[in-house]
């Protein structure tokens, strides 16, 4: 991204012509992060790679589920995987940015859930501009298939997976979780349930058409139809796998409200949402995920029972 803002400020020194467009664009840029970052927000900034693994697991990284070079993803497995359940984690970053190996997207959930026995899986996808995220929804579905494909190679459960995801990532998995039958066609197989970390993009609908960010423009654009198909509550079906959506309380856009109001929709039509509120920051949802103590403990509990329901 500094490269990009380099060559568009070389740009505005030596075209004069081109001055006026090229400001703009630079603007556009600066306000769109600005937005981001000033909403608490953006989950881009933790460049820091996963670090320490538990004691006897291993990671598998980079393993490709596509042929882009974004369709990516890392498996950690416990020391001995056993028909191991398994978390599969999509990273936020406001559709733009972010990474499967950054500190807090990984780092807790390993310690916690490895030697639990889950084997973990953190996935990149395709990001703006270069995909949307009906494209990046997409790539998520793309991305369960292959790992429940190798599943077996790696002592797990192809159909003991629960999905997980932050801040965008939550918003997609809320979004492929919300309307299985898509992923379902593609081959996959149907999974436990999801775990939905602090997203505000519920009803995309709702969001565009009311005050919001700068950066729901950039992925979300103008088109109602396209809104539509990109909004998990637009999307609610029942055979929706059971889900937990967990709100921060702290954050400026309050996305509490509006997740009991998807949950409530998911009862309607017989899907299961619970919601959890978190007095904690957006970032907080992802990075404490794991530490001992009640929100971990709270997470933990919802996906215990999704084994125990499992068949």
């Amino acid at each position: 991204m500094k490269r990009i803002l380099a060559g568009l400020l070389a740009a505005l020194a030596l075209s004069g012509a081109a001055a006026g467009p090229l400001r703009d664009a630079l603007r556009e840029h600066r306000q769109v992060r600005a937005s981001s970052e000033s909403s608490g927000l953006e989950d881009g900034t933790d460049t820091g790679s996963a670090g320490t693994l538990p004691a006897g697991s291993r990671v598998l990284r980079n393993l490709a589920y596509g042929a882009d070079p974004a369709q990516r993803l890392d498996v950690y497995l416990p020391a001995r995987p056993q028909h191991a359940p398994v978390i599969f984690m999509v990273h936020g970053g406001a559709w733009r940015t972010g990474d499967k190996a950054m500190s807090r997207v990984v780092d807790n959930k390993i310690a916690w859930w490895l030697p639990r026995g889950y084997l973990f899986v953190s996935v990149n996808y395709r990001l703006l501009p270069d995909a949307d995220p009906l494209v990046q929804a997409d790539d998520v579905r793309r991305a369960l298939v292959f790992a429940q494909q190798q599943a077996h190679d790696w002592g797990a459960d192809p159909d003991a997976f629960v999905l997980m995801g932050h801040s965008a990532g939550a918003h997609l998995v809320s979004l492929v979780n919300a309307a299985p039958a898509l992923a379902l066609a593609m081959g996959a197989h149907r999974w436990r349930g999801a775990v939905s970390l602090d997203t505000a993009a519920m009803d995309i609908v709702a969001t565009m058409t009311q005050h919001h960010y700068r950066f729901y423009d950039t992925a979300f654009g103008t088109d109602p139809t396209f809104w539509r198909q990109a909004s998990p509550k637009q999307q609610i079906s029942a055979d929706a796998p059971p889900m937990l959506a967990i709100c921060s309380t702290r954050r400026p856009d309050q996305p509490c409200p509006a997740t009991h109001d998807f949950a409530a929709l998911a009862s309607r039509v017989g899907a299961k949402v619970e919601v959890s509120e978190q007095a904690l920051s957006h970032a907080e949802i992802n990075g404490e995920l794991g530490k001992p103590g009640a929100y971990t403990t709270r997470v933990d509990a919802f996906i215990s029972r999704l084994a125990a329901a499992a068949p």
